[in-house]
């Protein structure tokens, strides 16, 4: 379809606003915006920076502004409609992203209906997240937005309270970043979450995925869409869901960097050759030495740099250190120019999810706006935040997956036909062999496989106990709600029934007796409901992300600063220091339950820690690693050192 043609299904001031601000639409939005407008469900799957999120926004922007209201108001204010388009993203920053980037658009298509006197609605947008408070969360039940940006845990909140009243419109669900969570129980809940809403909604909600890095679509497709369940309980097949691939890549400038000479040297007399990285006869024991005046001047030669790293103590950790050689840099500069004060600068920040969300929300107002020169940052910024003024993103050791490294190194030149700029820092000899194939991979677009998890009857118990505690249900419309979901669609009466025994206090043996029953199971009348408390039970555990007993960081006015780990608080005493967001904060209460701190500005600080932090490897990924190496092997070494060179990306010492 001609981009112009494809602009045609839109009112006047869209259009308007659209060629005035953006142009032509991409391949992205032209393939989607058909089946969009027909009602149809959508996966699609783009490249970093096509669009893909307006291309999902757009046609529900045009229906709530100039289309007609909706045919019933929601049942919580008589002259107020409820929401109608959800959007639901995997990160609580990436939500808040999506609400700031909305605005341009809506003010923007406001200012052209005015301009062209076509009569318009003002589209109403709220954010409901972990972060967001219960004030804010009252008025939104109050005055539903017509968009409503949220997570999967706290659509889930919203089902299993009286908070769902203002679902019942909802005609739209967009689901952001959908291979973030498919592969997870993260994602089966948000299955059995979604089939929830269909029965609160007064019509079956379109569902629109989106992602850069998914495969196969199919999968995907299923685990969006769900299954058609008959009347008897009988999966009949998948929901149909339109695939749009628009399957051009985005341009990859990537390069791999070992700033030594030979990896397996590192801690002898001699690094380099006179004159290389690494000068010098002084032993080192690591590569960091090397690396690290190496990260600071890329951050120094770009406008704003990226920097990933795979841990969040690393992040805390290499922030320091740069801002450390950037201030002994400055004021040596200072020193030779004849200044008698020393210079110092804060380069660069660390951004994780162990910070506040103020925190985190300062630090990607400072990113995107190009104030910030640099921030090193774990996956909390891996997935589709626009970060317009990135130039260059830095991935220190292997990004661990093909999808992981696509989605990272896309941060830089995040616009539409704009290349990517990356590069990458292995930290040792086996983590650079991974680089190399992940590299490789990449540039020949080999993203992982997905496979949605069938049957995690955890999962499974958790969202019976939410669905039973405001509602009713009969056994058999309980089995077909689950079976509605892709990873329970294949869920036996047998499985079924066993959970429903043990959330009602039938145990296997006198050893689980004194688990207390989540819901009454009336089995001559073939009723499930809950029990008392049952309610709050739901509400208090909600999601499948583990509590990992961490401590929460304010200061005295009780304003959150982040969080650290048990086992760190349980190793400091109060009048230390430590580093946080790569910023000095002094202990001066520890409680129970969180760590009351005051700022410490320019004084040295201990690095915190976190437990569990390393990601892990795909298995496919494994398998072409050994396959890589076995014809590395097989091949004379000029040839390796060029293939190494074109093929993977290394630089000289890297090959």
């Amino acid at each position: 379809m001609a981009p112009s043609d494809a602009l045609d299904r839109f009112a006047a001031p869209v259009r308007a606003w659209f060629e005035t601000s953006l142009g032509a639409p991409t391949d992205a939005q032209i393939g989607a915006w058909a089946p969009i407008s027909a009602g149809e469900g959508l996966l699609l799957c783009a490249p970093t920076g096509s669009g893909k999120t307006l291309a999902a926004f757009l046609w529900s922007i045009d229906r709530l502004a100039f289309g007609p209201p909706p045919a019933t108001p929601a049942p919580t204010r008589a002259d107020q409609p409820g929401t109608r388009v959800l959007y639901i993203s995997p990160l609580r920053a990436l939500a808040v992203d999506i609400d700031k980037n909305l605005r341009a658009p809506l003010r923007g298509i406001e200012l052209a209906a005015d301009r062209l006197g076509v009569a318009h609605r003002p589209v109403t947008v709220g954010v409901r997240t972990g972060d967001t408070s219960a004030d804010e969360r009252r008025r939104l039940r109050r005055h539903p937005p017509d968009i409503l940006i949220t997570t999967p845990e706290s659509l889930y909140l919203m089902l299993t309270s009286a908070a769902r009243e203002t679902l019942s419109s909802v005609e739209t669900v967009i689901i952001d970043e959908i291979h973030a969570v498919a592969a997870t129980k993260r994602g089966a809940h948000l299955a059995l979450t979604l089939e929830r809403l269909e029965l609160v909604t007064e019509q079956s909600p379109q569902r629109i995925g989106l992602s850069a890095t998914q495969r196969p679509m199919e999968e995907i497709a299923h685990f969006l869409g769900g299954n058609v369940v008959g009347a008897g309980g009988e999966v009949t097949g998948p929901r149909p869901i339109t695939i749009v691939d628009a399957g051009n890549r985005k341009v990859l400038d990537i390069e791999v960097v070992v700033p030594v000479e030979d990896m397996g040297q590192l801690g002898s007399a001699s690094l380099a050759p006179t004159g290389g990285p690494g000068e010098g006869s002084s032993p080192r024991s690591s590569i960091w030495p090397e690396m690290h005046p190496r990260l600071l001047d890329l951050i120094k030669t770009h406008r704003s740099t990226l920097v990933f790293v795979n841990a969040r103590r690393l992040a805390e950790r290499l922030a320091s250190r740069l801002n450390e050689l950037a201030i002994d840099g400055s004021n040596l500069s200072a020193e030779s120019h004849g200044s008698s004060t020393a210079v110092g600068e804060e380069l660069v920040k660390a951004h994780h999810g162990s910070l506040s969300r103020e925190q985190r929300l300062v630090i990607e107002d400072e990113l995107k706006r190009g104030e910030l020169a640099g921030l090193v940052a774990t996956s909390s910024l891996e997935l589709g935040i626009d970060r317009g003024a990135v130039d260059l993103v830095v991935q220190v050791a292997s990004p661990g997956s093909v999808a992981a490294g696509l989605q990272r190194i896309g941060r830089a030149g995040h616009q539409v036909g704009a290349p990517s700029r990356g590069r990458i820092f292995p930290k040792h000899r086996a983590d650079l062999l991974e680089t190399a194939v992940v590299v490789e991979r990449m540039l020949a677009g080999e993203i992982e496989h997905t496979r949605f998890l069938r049957n995690p009857l955890d999962v499974l118990a958790q969202q019976i106990v939410a669905a039973c505690a405001l509602d009713e249900w009969t056994v058999d419309e309980l089995l077909r709600l689950c079976r509605a979901s892709a990873p329970f669609g294949e869920l036996s009466e047998e499985l079924f029934e066993s959970v429903l025994d043990l959330l009602d206090g039938r145990y296997p043996s006198e050893e689980f007796s004194e688990l207390r029953p989540r819901v009454v199971w009336d089995r001559a009348a073939s009723i499930v409901r809950g029990r008392q408390g049952s309610q709050r039970l739901a509400v208090t555990n909600a999601g499948t992300i583990p509590d990992r007993g961490l401590f929460g960081v304010f200061l005295p006015d009780g304003t959150r600063v982040g969080e650290l780990d048990e086992e760190m608080v349980y190793e400091s005493r109060p009048g230390e220091t430590f580093l946080l967001g790569a910023s000095t904060w002094r202990i001066e209460e520890i409680t129970f339950q969180k760590v009351i701190v005051t700022p410490a500005p320019g004084q040295p600080g201990k690095m915190p820690f976190w437990h569990g932090d390393g990601p892990g490897r795909p298995v496919e990924l494994g398998r072409a690693i050994g396959k890589f190496v076995r014809e590395i092997r097989a091949l004379p070494p000029a040839e390796a050192l060029s293939r190494l060179q074109s093929e993977n990306r290394l630089d000289r010492w890297a090959s």
